[in-house]
């Protein structure tokens, strides 16, 4: 190979690298940023669960309406 065919390679070659490293780079803070966000909602969730079975056990403790007696009676 010619000297100057070798330079062309090995600038098409740096360029392809800094593409690949600033793809690398941008794909890192999207999976950091996605990271944060799943955090969050596992921690939203999980806080809606638990007042979810606040509220169910709130229910167990008063008696079924079909089981009241009428004001009347």
């Amino acid at each position: 190979m010619k000297k100057k065919e070798l330079m062309r390679l090995l600038h098409d070659l740096q360029s392809q690298t800094a593409f690949q490293d600033d793809t690398l780079q941008s794909l890192q803070t999207a999976l950091a940023t996605q990271q944060k966000d799943l955090l969050v909602l596992q921690r939203q969730l999980m806080l809606l669960k638990q007042r979810q079975d606040e509220q169910g056990a709130g229910l167990n403790d008063d008696p079924a309406p079909a089981q009241e007696l009428p004001p009347h009676y």
